[in-house]
């Protein structure tokens, strides 16, 4: 097999890092895969791509201009002579599924979003049936595949994203007199739904809640909303709030907290809550997509519904009243994630779905 690995961008950041993970597991099973992207953004996953020996092909190009992007990815998916297709996110999906079976290849499309604007919803819905096999990164987002696009389950496994690294830099227990580190990880974006924690604490503050020790809350990521934020944050007091921008060493980040957020309006697997806990951090987020299955309430974390403020203040002073708590939650979250994502049931789930693919059963 000669997979063409069809991504939206090389941009840092969401399906695009762990490219090198799954295309290794790809190799193993026999198959030379070659990553071909449809713009470039701030081209920060190509490094990785490139050090995995992938050669991506990049496009000089936009993000909306998509006849010239499907005339371009026909092109190159025929010169290099792929034999099959596998796409990631829903541009790349749309024009795999258009330019897939012209060529006469099989399309296996990878499904990470939980959220799809209607017009990518009614074509992918339209053209669901060209593909060969649609693979979620989640329980969650199969299930969304099988309600929005109607895709049955005879042409449906799942390959969750996320594989546990076992080596990964432990987060270090709070101890008395230190600063209290709360952070998240993600773009600066109204998805993330930033402005609903600074809002909680906001309300935290306006309520008189009151600590004996400082608070610093760092939301590190880059985005269209960072003005709208920076504005919000001299509101919260409660904490103070860092901007730093987008990190590239994220393990090191992770490890110098003490409670991870993420308090996001929309999630399909949502890699950064799952690495947060398998740093051994505990997590407070929204009920979104995969993660209300990886939380185990009260135990590695809790959730709550998405964009309710009043929520995520109650349960985040809760946290913040026993900031010595925190330790033993953070271990039960990194036990429960590196038994549930561990590397041997990544590997396994990829080759069991190359099986497939290879044996044409599909």
């Amino acid at each position: 097999m000669r997979i063409a690995y069809v991504i939206n961008s090389v941009e840092g950041g969401g399906a695009a890092l762990p490219v090198p993970f799954v295309t290794r597991v790809m190799r193993e099973a026999g198959a030379e895969v070659r990553v071909f992207a449809l713009t470039r953004r701030d081209g920060r996953a190509l490094p990785p791509m490139q050090e995995a020996g992938l050669d991506p092909l990049v496009r000089e190009g936009g993000t909306e201009d998509h006849w010239q992007a499907a005339r371009w990815l026909h092109m190159q998916v025929q010169a290099w002579g792929a034999t099959h297709l596998w796409t990631s996110l829903s541009r790349a999906t749309i024009l795999g599924l258009l330019v897939g079976p012209h060529l006469g290849l099989p399309v296996i499309c990878w499904q990470h979003a939980a959220f799809l604007t209607p017009w990518n919803r009614r074509l992918m819905r339209m053209l669901q049936s060209r593909a060969q096999l649609w693979v979620g990164d989640s329980a969650s987002v199969s299930a969304l595949t099988r309600t929005r696009l109607g895709v049955g389950e005879d042409r449906l496994m799942t390959w969750p994203i996320f594989a546990a690294n076992p080596q990964q830099p432990l987060a270090t227990p709070w101890q008395p007199g230190q600063v209290l580190h709360l952070g998240s990880l993600g773009r600066l974006h109204p998805v993330k739904g930033y402005d609903i924690l600074i809002e909680a604490l906001a309300r935290l503050h306006s309520q008189g809640f009151r600590l004996p020790y400082p608070v610093r809350l760092t939301l590190a990521g880059e985005g269209e909303e960072r003005a709208r934020l920076e504005a919000l944050a001299r509101q919260a007091r409660i904490a103070e709030i860092l901007l730093p921008g987008y990190l590239e060493r994220p393990g090191d980040f992770l490890a110098g907290l003490h409670l991870y957020l993420q308090p996001s309006r929309s999630e399909g697997f949502c890699i950064a809550a799952h690495e947060a806990m398998a740093a051994g951090l505990p997590v407070l987020a929204s009920a979104v997509g995969e993660i209300p299955h990886s939380i185990c309430e009260g135990v590695t974390g809790h959730t709550v519904p998405p964009g309710d403020a009043n929520a995520l203040a109650r349960k985040l002073a809760l946290l913040l009243f026993d900031p010595g708590g925190l330790q033993a939650m953070g271990e039960a979250a990194r036990d429960r994630i590196l038994d549930r994502f561990s590397p041997d049931r990544f590997r396994a789930a990829g080759l069991a779905i190359m099986q497939r693919i290879a044996s044409g059963s599909v």
